[in-house]
């Protein structure tokens, strides 16, 4: 006699990971802790920080990474002044790859979560309409996510769910997450390097700086060279 079909989880357990991320979300913001992603507490707390680093080397880097990651799982306000944080602190070549390494892994945290808790139930409710959108997503998924991350217009938790929701493999969506983080987390880090100067001047780092034209341009750029691959695949099948 064969053997019966495991039964299906309970859906509080598919909603557990992304329960927890909430929790911690709400646990950040009671206790308080997000009012340290500014610029005024980089600035007051700067001294400390460079003394920290300099004592601890790469205990520090560590911290570094795992506050990043736990502040993208998280998805808590201020991560792009943790990036300015590592280019004062680090340098602008370390704090990149200690940049890209804690959002890319609070990334995929956000991503498992998503995809346990919702994609299923949402793909399964939002069918026939998603069916379309979730074929041509996944076929082209490397090219999609990478444009997402390239796009500073995309809020990033937004990009973390939507790659969920649809379908995409991890294989895909960790990569394309990386490379895409890449190039703001240098423009960020390069800006945070230069800090000292701005703080000894009494002057304030700006978060919004990825809006200038001398900065959001390239990036969409880079974006659009994201879509050649689906372009080119398009023409070949044309007629």
């Amino acid at each position: 006699m064969a053997a019966a079909d495991p039964p299906p989880s309970a859906p509080w357990m598919r909603l557990a990971p992304l329960a927890v991320l909430a929790a911690g979300l709400l646990g950040v913001l009671a206790a308080g802790l997000h009012e340290h992603l500014s610029p005024d507490a980089l600035a007051r707390h700067r001294t400390a920080l460079t003394a920290f680093v300099a004592a601890n080397g790469a205990l520090a880097a560590l911290a570094y990474v795992a506050v990043y990651t736990l502040a993208v799982a998280f998805s808590v306000p201020g991560a792009t002044v943790l990036t300015l944080a590592g280019g004062l602190l680090f340098g602008v070549w370390a704090a990149t790859a200690l940049a890209v390494t804690g959002a890319t892994l609070g990334a995929v945290a956000v991503f498992l979560a998503a995809r346990t808790a919702a994609g299923g139930f949402l793909r399964h409710r939002a069918a026939p309409w998603t069916a379309r959108l979730e074929a041509g997503f996944r076929e082209h998924a490397f090219s999609y996510t990478l444009f997402l991350r390239l796009v500073p217009l995309f809020p990033f938790w937004l990009v973390n769910l939507i790659p969920a929701v649809l379908g995409v493999p991890l294989r895909t969506y960790a990569p394309a997450t990386l490379i895409g983080i890449v190039p703001g987390a240098l423009v960020y880090a390069s800006v945070g390097n230069g800090l000292g100067a701005v703080l000894d001047a009494g002057g304030r780092p700006d978060p919004a700086l990825m809006m200038e034209p001398a900065i959001l341009l390239p990036l969409l750029g880079l974006a659009v060279l994201a879509l050649v691959p689906v372009l080119v695949r398009r023409l070949r099948r044309t007629p």
